[in-house]
C-alpha cells in the first residue's frame, strides 16, 4: 500500500467523482482508475461502487476512509519536520474565495506569503457557489482555507477567524420612490422586487436573517452569482438591492440608503477545519491571514 494509492482514494471519496479527484490532483483520469483498481487487488475489497451519478463508498471504504487520512496526515507532519530542518516550507496550499471580496486585498497578503515561502505552491479557486460551498469544501477537505461570509454562529465543521464586517446599504435608482426618503426601515422595502445572490452566499444570509427577523417576507426576482455585477441590474431598473458597501465604491448614478431598523452587516471571515490538523504551510497562511487583520482592525 503506498501513499499515493491513499491520496488518490480520499480524493476519489471526497470528492465522489473520479473526475473531479483527478482534476484536484492534477492526473489524468485513468491513473486515478488504475490506482483504485490496484488498492482494490491489494486489499483484496471493493472500495467504491460508481452509480449512474456519482461514486460511493462501500462498507469496506467507509472503514478505510479514516485511516487512510490519518495516515497522510502523519506522513503531511513528517515532510513539514523535514521541511524545518531544512530550512523552509514546501507543499501545496488550497485556498478558496468568494468572487468579490473588496474590503481586504488578497493578491498583496498571498503575494506576501509566496515572499514569505517561496518553495510553496499556492492554488487559489474562486467559488461560484457562495460561502456554503467553501465551507462544504474545507470540511471534506477539499480546500485548505477559504475566505467566507457567515452570519451567525460558525458551522460545526470549520473553525472561523473574523476579518472584517462591512455595512450594507440599500440601493435603488436615483427616480426610485425610496431615493428621496428621508428615512428608510426594512417594512419600507419589503414590497419591492430585489436582486440578490443565490442562497448559500453570505450577502443573501445576512439579508434573509434581517427580514426574518423583522417578520416580514419580500421577492427576489433576479439572483446574480456576482455581486459586483447587482448594481448593474438596479440600474436598469429590474429591482432594488442591499449591497455591501465595498460593491458601491466609485458608483455615482444609483441612490444609497441606511437602512435604520436592521442588522445588516457583511461579515468576512478565514475557515480553516476544525477536526483536522492543517500542514505546517497551511497553518502559516492562517497565521498571517490573522495577523494582518488584527493590524488593521474592525472595519466601519
Amino acid at each position: 500500500m503506498e501513499l499515493r494509492q491513499l491520496e488518490i482514494f480520499v480524493a476519489v471519496a471526497e470528492e465522489r467523482s473520479f473526475t473531479a479527484a483527478a482534476a484536484r490532483l492534477f492526473v489524468v483520469q485513468s491513473a486515478v482508475s488504475a490506482a483504485i483498481k490496484s488498492l482494490e487487488r491489494e486489499l483484496g475489497a471493493t472500495l467504491l461502487e460508481r452509480t449512474s451519478r456519482r461514486v460511493d463508498l462501500t462498507d469496506a471504504g467507509a472503514a478505510l476512509l479514516p485511516h487512510a487520512r490519518t495516515t497522510l496526515d502523519a506522513a503531511d507532519g513528517a515532510r513539514d519536520a523535514l521541511a524545518e530542518v531544512r530550512g523552509g516550507l514546501r507543499g501545496t496550499v488550497r485556498v478558496g474565495t468568494l468572487t468579490s471580496v473588496g474590503i481586504i486585498d488578497i493578491p498583496r497578503l498571498l503575494g506576501d506569503y509566496h515572499r514569505q515561502h517561496p518553495l510553496v505552491s499556492l492554488q487559489l479557486v474562486a467559488a461560484t457557489s457562495g460561502s456554503r460551498g467553501l465551507i462544504q469544501a474545507v470540511a471534506e477537505r477539499r480546500l485548505d482555507l477559504a475566505f467566507v461570509s457567515v452570519p451567525g454562529p460558525a458551522p460545526a465543521d470549520v473553525t472561523l477567524i473574523d476579518l472584517d464586517r462591512v455595512p450594507m446599504d440599500l440601493v435603488v435608482p436615483r427616480d426610485h420612490p425610496l431615493a428621496v426618503a428621508g428615512s428608510v426601515g426594512i417594512g419600507d422595502i419589503a414590497g419591492f422586487d430585489f436582486i440578490d445572490s443565490p442562497t448559500g452566499y453570505g450577502n443573501r444570509a445576512v439579508t434573509d436573517r434581517a427580514f426574518a427577523a423583522a417578520g416580514v417576507s419580500r421577492r427576489v426576482t433576479i439572483e446574480v452569482a456576482d455581486i459586483a455585477t447587482a448594481p448593474d441590474y438596479v440600474r436598469h431598473g429590474l429591482g432594488i438591492a442591499l449591497l455591501p458597501r465595498f460593491v458601491l465604491e466609485g458608483v455615482r448614478d444609483l441612490a444609497t440608503r441606511v437602512v435604520s431598523d436592521a442588522d445588516l452587516a457583511w461579515p468576512l471571515s478565514l475557515a480553516s477545519p476544525r477536526t483536522r490538523r492543517l500542514s505546517a504551510a497551511a497553518a502559516a497562511l492562517r497565521d498571517l491571514v490573522g495577523s494582518s487583520a488584527d493590524r488593521s482592525g474592525p472595519g466601519d
